[in-house]
């Protein structure tokens, strides 16, 4: 009698003891996306062919340097309707990369830097929050014959209410570089 007392009491006290459980909610992970191609492609805003600058990077982080690309040069003073786009060329078919930064437009944005008085960029699109992006924006070509660079930088998780962050000032950012490319960039009178 006393062991089923004991008993009793064992199974009991159990049920009172705390138990745990795995009903957490799990953590979503979004992990980067692979950028393997970024294509910024300028249209004059008077009309006329557009300039078409891509970096194709097809071993992802592997040792070869990107393939880059540069459609012709750019014409002194004049005003560019601009666009980027971000690809995923390892997958079959490539995967838009440009839809998830727009649709996590207050987690991102690009930067233009400039490397040589090649001109001025200026945001044309804007997140939930009225903050730049960069996927669409306007370039005004140098008024004189220039040479430089041009790169664009793509930021993840970054302070846009930084100093300078939202007239397109990378210093103050933060965040991740998602992606980072470089072309030669001529202005040439007409």
């Amino acid at each position: 009698m006393k062991k089923v007392k004991i008993m009793l009491l064992m199974f009991s006290s159990i049920a009172f003891l705390p138990s745990c459980s795995d009903d957490d909610t799990p953590r979503v992970v979004n992990e980067e996306e692979v950028i393997t191609t970024v294509t910024a492609t300028f249209t004059p805003a008077g009309g006329g062919a557009p300039i078409v600058l891509t970096s194709k990077d097809l071993d992802d982080d592997g040792p070869g340097a990107p393939t880059v690309t540069v459609s012709g040069n750019f014409t002194t003073g004049v005003v560019y309707n601009g666009s980027v786009t971000f690809l995923n060329e390892l997958q079959s078919p490539a995967g838009n990369i440009t839809e998830e930064i727009e649709e996590e437009g207050t987690e991102h944005q690009l930067f233009f830097i400039r490397n040589g008085n090649i001109g001025s960029f200026a945001y044309a699109d804007s997140d939930t929050d009225n903050k730049p992006i960069g996927l669409a924006f306007t370039y005004t070509a140098a008024s004189a014959p220039a040479t430089g660079t041009l790169t664009i930088a793509l930021r993840h998780e970054l302070n846009k209410n930084a100093q300078g962050v939202a007239q397109g000032d990378i210093t103050n950012a933060g965040g991740s570089t998602d992606a980072q490319v470089t072309f030669p960039v001529s202005v040439t009178a007409p």
